[in-house]
């Protein structure tokens, strides 16, 4: 048997890699390694529907394996809650007992061999009466333990959210900067081809054609720049849900979605609600009140603790003694009872290191509460401000597109008349580009600041739209 286990383990041993220059083969290897099959099968999207934000929330919510790695945690610290619980109640088992005890018996000048056989199915019970409180204290341990699970199943939610919300409006930013560009190069090759016409009719210079062509090329690559990006930003989304890059659904417009005029909260409320409502700093409060049940859980050790156990059952023994015959006895009742007071008085310092130890872990908590909070008011001013910036940058580039889109349109139809510079032309051409960019990436800018704005203070997890 053992040369069989040392040959198999020789056979299937792992192997280093025989030299240091190139790659190690993994077909050689006599198990290899792939990935299991996932436990939750991927949604199926349809590639011509158009996905509102809230949709695909819920999809990543169902799909992404935090959530469930979150949800498990918790429903192991349930389960040390009722572990914790049950050393209430009185521990019954149900036994059988068999032995066969062999001794030399000193009667009259010699010593008589004996055996006894018994066998006696029994039931065997152990309870703590009274333990000063310890029990409990593992039991408000193991509940505090919960509620911080619970917390942290909340937070992961509102982390898979904001993921979700940042992927989902980078994708907006990037079609939105796609359709710009499109619009850039439609108005570049309109210039060129106003141009050109000039050129003809003798009204315009060849270098003033260059100078639309090398326009008209230059929105053609910040086009497939744009459009890169669109590809990117769409599989960045899909990995947040779950799902393969490749898989193909649409989205809304940036231009659909209406922008917020103000801010509905002031930033003291804002932190309130933080301090109120993030989860994370919640589950910092559960830690702390767990580790205050640790202390208590610590003291308790000192005192004593009040118990009974005992068994009872039926017995049948067989015995026999040298040169007489063997006896059974009776199925006979049987039955022991104990009750024990346990007080441990010394034990090394082991109680007071414990103590001690409970103590520092407390103070750590609460060190660590302090700390989150502090940290969460900073994050809340931080995104409140990012917030009101984005809002006024909205608002100017709505105005700069306005204004760049009447100046371009004006240069233009002058300088169909012959009264603008080809040079004006393209200028003005160029500033709308860059207001249209502008304007996309401040209405970006202002749905992800009010995203972090909502997930710094809880809002993701308790609003009733998205």
């Amino acid at each position: 048997m053992l040369c069989m286990l040392v040959a198999e383990g020789i056979s299937y041993a792992q192997k280093a890699p025989p030299v240091p220059d190139h790659p190690w083969d993994a077909s050689l290897a006599k198990q290899p390694l792939k990935a299991p099959p996932r436990l939750v099968p991927v949604p199926i999207l349809d590639p011509a529907k158009i996905y509102a934000l809230s949709e695909l929330v819920s999809i990543a919510e169902q799909n992404n394996p935090e959530t469930r790695v979150a949800w498990q945690n918790a429903k192991a610290r349930a389960a040390d809650l009722g572990v914790s619980e049950s050393t209430l109640y009185p521990t019954l088992a149900a036994a059988a007992l068999a032995g066969s005890t062999r001794n030399d018996i000193f009667f009259g000048p010699d010593f008589q061999r004996q055996t006894v056989e018994t066998f006696s199915p029994v039931f065997l019970l152990d309870y703590v009466i009274f333990d000063f409180g310890q029990r409990s204290q593992e039991i408000s341990i193991s509940k505090s333990n919960l509620l911080a699970a619970n917390f942290q199943f909340n937070d992961t939610h509102r982390k898979v959210i904001f993921q979700v919300m940042q992927a989902y409006y980078r994708l907006l930013d990037s079609k939105g900067l796609q359709e710009a560009a499109e619009a850039n190069l439609k108005n570049a090759e309109t210039v060129q081809q106003a141009a050109e016409a000039r050129l003809q009719n003798g009204l315009a210079t060849l270098p003033d054609v260059l100078e639309a062509r090398s326009a008209a090329a230059q929105a053609d690559y910040d086009l497939q720049a744009a459009v890169g990006a669109a590809e990117i930003a769409h599989g960045d989304l899909a990995t947040s849900l779950g799902i393969s890059p490749t898989t193909q659904f649409q989205v809304e417009s940036i231009r659909d979605i209406k922008m917020p005029d103000s801010i509905a909260d002031t930033v003291e409320t804002s932190i309130d609600k933080a301090l109120s409502r993030r989860p994370d700093l919640m589950q910092r409060v559960a830690g702390l009140r767990a580790a205050g049940a640790e202390v208590g859980a610590a003291r308790r050790t000192y005192l004593p603790t009040l118990s009974v156990d005992g068994r009872a059952g039926l017995g049948r023994s067989y015995g026999e003694q040298i040169q007489l015959p063997g006896v059974y006895s009776p199925t006979q009742e049987t039955w022991d009872a104990q009750l024990s007071l346990r007080w441990t008085i010394f034990d090394g310092l082991a109680r007071e290191n414990r103590l001690a130890r409970a103590h520092a872990d407390q103070e750590q908590a609460a060190a660590s509460v302090d700390a989150i909070r502090d940290q969460v008011e900073n994050q809340v001013w931080a995104a409140y401000s990012t917030a009101r910036t984005a809002l006024r940058q909205q608002k100017a580039a709505a105005a700069l597109l306005e204004s760049a889109t009447e100046s371009y349109n004006a240069a233009l139809e002058s300088y169909n008349y012959g009264v603008r510079s080809q040079i004006d032309v393209v200028s003005a051409q160029r500033t709308l580009a860059v207001a249209r960019t502008a304007d996309v990436t401040a209405r970006t800018q202002l749905l992800t600041g009010l995203a972090a704005l909502a997930y710094q203070t809880g809002d993701l997890l308790y609003a009733k739209t998205p």
